[in-house]
């Protein structure tokens, strides 16, 4: 929260050496995927274990990481710039989050600007996406769209270099963003009524689902205006607070796991960070 960047960077690359992080790398396989799939085994495959890698702030010059990426576009890309892993077509939800894979890890491929001019015409007349969108999906969706802006601001941070895309992608986020405000991250835009209740249950890590707590901390991360419209879910976030100070996991999606990182219903780590920064943001 408030160490220096030299102590941030020195901490960040213990990840490959210790902990979790160590211990998800030793998981690779030789050819540089893991649990040999690129999507599946959920939450154990390729795509899920690099997501969690970028989260837990993994070096982006890390080469076990990076050999992975290579394995991402080369297998996933299809010629409309999107990605997908078995379907026979590109799938709106996979391209978000390689993209911000390949983001985050620095990887220098010019085909990282097809995904993202692909996330860009797959944006809805609301601002959001909807990875149903081709089966006839006409109202976007809070999963899939907050898996696309996260895609867009790592571009953005680490890609973006045609002043022209730079534009767009900045203007597809704000667009992005304006859905899910005008949702109130969890409400629906006709009733009030809450969308769905995992959207105020705190996961970590979230896969490829939405929840307020992810939400928020997209707006943080964006440096996003402190618009009123989220104060609803600030007041969630405050309300789960413990009396010790801290926020507890409060949800784990069914599926495979390498290893528990935290047990439910306990004080997390990661929920606890997320939540202070985000309460350090909205706060001023």
């Amino acid at each position: 929260m408030d160490a220096s960047r030299l102590s941030v960077t020195r901490e960040q690359r213990k990840v490959a050496t210790e902990g979790w992080g160590a211990r998800l790398l030793g998981r690779q396989d030789p050819e540089g995927t893991w649990a040999g799939g690129m999507y599946s085994p959920k939450w154990v495959s390729t795509t899920y274990t690099m997501l969690l890698l970028r989260d837990l702030g993994l070096p982006p010059q890390n080469r076990p990481a990076r050999k992975a990426c290579a394995l991402l576009l080369e297998r996933g890309l299809f010629r409309d710039g999107g990605i997908g892993f078995g379907w026979g077509r590109s799938e709106t939800c996979v391209t978000g989050m390689v993209l911000s894979i390949l983001s985050w890890f620095r990887y220098d491929d010019q085909r990282l600007d097809m995904v993202a001019e692909n996330l860009l015409a797959q944006q809805m007349a609301d601002g959001g996406w909807n990875c149903l969108r081709r089966q006839g999906a006409t109202h976007a969706s809070m999963n899939t769209t907050i898996l696309a802006l996260e895609g867009l601001l790592l571009y953005e941070q680490y890609r973006a270099r045609n002043a022209r895309r730079l534009r767009a992608v900045r203007e597809a986020q704000r667009r992005g963003r304006e859905f899910l405000l005008a949702h109130r991250l969890f409400r629906s835009h006709r009733t009030g009524e809450v969308i769905k209740r995992d959207f105020l249950r705190l996961a970590f890590p979230p896969q490829w689902h939405f929840d307020i707590l992810r939400g928020l901390d997209h707006f943080r991360a964006a440096r996003a205006p402190r618009d009123e419209r989220l104060a609803d879910a600030i007041e969630v976030l405050r309300g789960k607070r413990r009396r010790d100070g801290r926020w507890s996991l409060e949800h784990r999606y069914p599926a495979r796991y390498w290893f528990q990182m935290e047990p439910i219903r306990r004080p997390s780590r990661w929920n606890t960070l997320r939540a202070l920064r985000v309460l350090r943001w909205w706060d001023g």
